[in-house]
C-alpha cells in the first residue's frame, strides 16, 4: 500500500478570493472548462492548483457542496487502505465509485473531512 498524492480541498464562499491569492503567489492554475478566472466572483465555480501529483482545490460553497475543508489522500489501492483502517478501529463510509476513482470517506479529529481514494480498476465504470 502506497500513498501517491495529497490533495487539500477548500469549499468556501470566499473560494474565488483564495484562488486569486494562490494566483498571486505564482501557483499555476489548471485550466478547466467548469472553472473560471477570478475577475468576476459571481462566475467563479472553482480552481485546481497542481503540484506534481498533489494539488490544492478551491471551490465555491453551494447547497449541493457545503463549506468544508477536506483532505484527500490518493493511494494505490483504496480498498486495501480501508480494510487496514477499519482493522485499526477507524470508521470509514463507502466505497463510492465516482470520477474514475474508488472513494472512502471519514471524519478526522477536529472535524476535517477526509477521503481515501484510488483510480478505479480497468473495466470498472464509475457513477460520475
Amino acid at each position: 500500500m502506497m500513498t501517491l498524492a495529497i490533495r487539500h480541498c477548500i469549499v468556501h464562499p470566499e473560494a474565488a478570493a483564495l484562488a486569486g491569492f494562490l494566483d498571486k503567489l505564482g501557483l499555476n492554475r489548471r485550466e478547466m472548462s467548469d472553472c473560471n478566472d477570478t475577475t468576476n466572483d459571481d462566475d467563479f465555480t472553482g480552481a485546481i492548483f497542481p503540484a506534481g501529483d498533489s494539488w490544492i482545490e478551491a471551490w465555491t460553497a453551494s447547497p449541493e457542496i457545503p463549506a468544508c475543508t477536506m483532505l484527500q489522500i490518493v493511494v494505490d489501492d483504496a480498498d486495501a487502505f480501508a480494510t487496514k483502517a477499519r482493522a485499526e478501529g477507524l470508521e470509514l463510509l463507502g466505497p463510492t465509485d465516482a470520477h474514475g476513482e474508488r472513494i472512502y470517506f471519514a471524519q478526522a479529529p477536529g472535524g476535517v473531512q477526509l477521503t481515501v481514494q484510488s483510480a478505479l480498476p480497468t473495466g470498472v465504470a464509475s457513477a460520475a
